[in-house]
């Protein structure tokens, strides 16, 4: 139990986290899911799994990162010749990255079949994908963490990592045919995986967000970045030097999502603050689909994990600083 009235899912009210510092906007957020996300204990979290969503705690950081490094090594152990088996995965966080190369070389797995998915790139002022030299290239950390780091006999060949960049044309066709059997991710202030962020409210969506049928449509492409997600990604990469962070990027979005088997979000307690790692769980688990705030969109998936390292999830009491 949540400890206050059960919530109850009103299809008719709209969500809106677009501008959570509005007093008006945060007026429109319905009372009740506020009132019960913020009063969610790790024991309470725990009990919002459900068929098709699965609330994993861990009790140290080590038993956290191996975990999600272990779900690389899974995917991949199941990859052949005619069954291609891939996982798409993030930066952010990272740590699970040096595990992996070292689990796969002192377990001698061999990845010829295998194949790994860039979740996003930022793009640079000259519209395309910012290259390998970038302080904040993606595919540079994915490489220097991982790949590299795998031994030579048992690396993935080149043409098996696919990152994402501006003509997204050969990214998006190197899902057809591989299975991907994880979809690794992280979830930021704005609420987004990957960095599906909530649409500019103009235009067409002046007056309410795009529906949640409506966002799943929305395949890799470049975005232009919340300015939370620009705060978030100086604080959590660069020292709070927000002009080194590109305003803009290209990635996954929905469509591949749902190509995923698995959809597997990572709560270190680095990235999204304590209600924001409770909110999405309440409403995933509700079944409360809302695009302003977008990772209830999982929702929708039939088999969704978070996982949540439980000394990272703080709390939502008041305290002055």
């Amino acid at each position: 139990m949540l400890g206050r009235k059960p919530l109850v899912c009103r299809s008719n009210r709209t969500i809106d986290f677009s501008h959570i510092d509005d007093p008006s906007v945060r007026r429109a957020l319905e009372d009740d899911l506020i009132r019960d996300a913020a009063a969610l204990t790790p024991r309470d979290l725990g009990q919002l799994s459900r068929p098709g969503f699965r609330i994993v705690m861990y009790d140290t950081l080590e038993d956290f990162y191996l975990a999600e490094a272990l779900e690389y090594i899974h995917a991949w152990g199941q990859a052949t010749a005619d069954n291609p088996v891939g996982i798409c995965g993030p930066i952010g966080p990272t740590e699970q990255l040096p595990l992996v190369a070292r689990l796969v070389n002192e377990l001698g797995q061999a990845l010829q079949h295998a194949h790994f998915w860039g979740m996003d790139e930022w793009i640079g002022d000259d519209g395309r994908e910012v290259p390998t030299d970038h302080p904040l290239s993606f595919e540079r950390a994915d490489r220097e963490l991982c790949f590299d780091r795998i031994a030579t006999g048992q690396a993935m060949p080149e043409e098996n990592l696919h990152f994402p960049i501006a003509d997204t044309e050969a990214f998006r066709a190197s899902w057809d045919g591989v299975r991907c059997a994880v979809m690794q991710g992280g979830q930021g202030d704005i609420k987004h995986w990957a960095f599906n962020d909530p649409l500019r409210r103009e235009g067409a969506h002046a007056d309410a967000p795009p529906s949640p049928e409506e966002y799943r449509k929305l395949a890799t492409r470049i975005v232009e970045l919340h300015p939370i997600t620009l705060a978030q990604n100086a604080r959590t990469s660069g020292g709070g030097n927000i002009s080194m962070v590109p305003p803009r990027a290209v990635t996954v979005g929905p469509v591949e999502t749902w190509q995923a088997e698995k959809v597997s979000i990572w709560h270190a307690g680095t990235h999204d603050n304590p209600f924001g790692q409770r909110l999405t769980a309440l409403m995933i688990s509700k079944g409360i689909a809302d695009s302003a705030v977008p990772m209830s969109l999982l929702a929708g998936h039939p088999n969704v994990q978070f996982n949540y390292y439980r000394g990272g999830l703080g709390t939502c009491a008041v305290e002055m600083h």
